[in-house]
């Protein structure tokens, strides 16, 4: 014999909370990076116990990201790149020579994410700029 349970002690209904889009794919994944050092650390990530509902889970992002990975759209130099520069919570900064090359990766990466975060409803800020200019390299000795 099963008893009911009380109205009492009802779970509260999934999916009722407003849930509060990231403004950017980068925003999306420094959330990510901290929840996944978080869990890292030893925190329990619990669905809604944060000061803001967000739309997924952290796993949600890593899977666009593997996903990406899987259709060779990134390669694995973008990810660690990602890892590096989500763990210190900043982007490379392209006017050091040092973070250029990090800089370029990075924004490569972000740029193929945003897409797939869009679809899914986890990043609904407005659109990334258009591709920047490439820059045209002389080579020494060449013709102006």
């Amino acid at each position: 014999m099963t008893a009911a349970p009380r109205p009492d002690h009802a779970p509260a209904p999934r999916g009722l909370t407003p849930t509060e889009p990231f403004r950017t794919a980068e925003e999306a994944w420094f959330w990510t990076m901290a929840c996944l050092i978080a869990r890292r650390d030893g925190a329990r990530i619990v669905s809604g116990a944060a000061l803001v509902a967000r739309p997924c889970e952290p796993d949600d992002v890593v899977k666009c990201l593997d996903r990406l990975y899987r259709q060779r759209r990134i390669e694995l130099q973008h990810v660690r790149i990602l890892r590096i520069w989500g763990e210190r919570q900043q982007v490379p900064d392209p006017r050091y020579p040092r973070e250029r090359g990090d800089w370029r990766l990075w924004r490569e990466v972000m740029t193929r994410l945003d897409w797939p975060l869009r679809v899914k409803g986890i990043v609904a800020g407005p659109p990334l700029p258009g591709a920047e200019g490439a820059e045209i390299l002389l080579f020494p000795g060449a013709a102006p």
